[in-house]
């Protein structure tokens, strides 16, 4: 029950932080650590972020289908492959490659020296100073209609940085995004069409290890894990792009910094282990 009990707790978590530009799998390395629970591994990470991406599914499902029909029909149509939905697919495409392949030839190091909560507080301060920056500097300009393949490659580079965590996704996607001119709003629903194959896939790939891997828990509590983060996932997505439109990155910027130091001075202290 103690298991089940936890696979809650970090569902929760992971469903209110993988939208957040505060980095999801932080917060499941640095949380489980403080509580004394430990690190519940770099697997149950993995797979517990299918259910929020499954929330991305549900939640732009008319778009995913537009994106998916009309980019199926630029490949028998010529007439098709300048429509933005056509465009859009190859964007998504071309933008996930940078995080497959450098996920893939980093594996060992994301699992394990990359978890370090002496890198994961350093990632988070700079990343959220990097995000202050951008939504400072850039250019409220640029929308969806707008957007080209360089644009999408350097946001795919960016995203494939979420590698380490502390880094985050979003976070790393939407300062590329500014830093490029684009709107919050747009910026960030790109951030969450971008992330699904790289998340899905991930995840995917990591579920022969949550039996045998270096995890804290079994089936049981990663599908509890991953149905809670499914449901909070959903009602995150709606507020962040509610809240987008109207407000700048600074509540994120300062929550990331004060979390990323704070970090640092407990594992210093040796309050928790790095």
């Amino acid at each position: 029950m103690v298991d089940y009990l936890q696979a809650v707790v970090l569902g929760l978590i992971q469903g209110l932080t993988e939208f957040l530009p505060i980095s999801s799998s932080a917060h499941l390395r640095i949380l489980p650590e403080t509580f004394g629970w430990g690190d519940p591994g770099a697997a149950f990470t993995a797979v517990i972020q299918i259910g929020t991406e499954l929330a991305v599914l549900l939640y732009f499902r008319k778009d995913i289908w537009r994106i998916a029909s009309m980019w199926l029909k630029s490949l028998r149509h010529a007439e098709y492959r300048g429509h933005l939905d056509a465009r859009m697919g190859w964007f998504i495409i071309v933008g996930s490659l940078p995080i497959v392949v450098l996920g893939i030839l980093l594996k060992d190091f994301i699992e394990e020296d990359f978890r370090s909560l002496w890198i994961i507080g350093v990632t988070l301060i700079v990343g959220g100073i990097v995000l202050g920056i951008a939504d400072r500097v850039g250019r409220t300009e640029k929308t969806l209609k707008q957007l080209t393949l360089r644009d999408a490659v350097l946001m795919g580079l960016a995203q494939a940085c979420a590698l380490i965590p502390g880094v985050s996704r979003s976070g790393a996607t939407l300062s590329m995004g500014r830093f490029l001119g684009y709107e919050r709003e747009t910026a960030t629903r790109y951030a969450f069409l971008l992330a699904i194959p790289a998340v899905i896939g991930a995840g995917l790939f990591e579920l022969k290890e949550v039996p045998n891997g270096d995890n804290l828990y079994g089936w049981g509590p990663t599908i509890v894990a991953t149905a809670v983060s499914f449901v909070i996932g959903y009602a995150a997505i709606a507020w962040l792009l509610r809240f987008v439109s109207t407000h700048s990155f600074t509540p994120f910027v300062i929550y990331r910094i004060a979390l990323g130091a704070g970090t640092l001075v407990l594992v210093a202290t040796g309050a928790i282990a790095a």
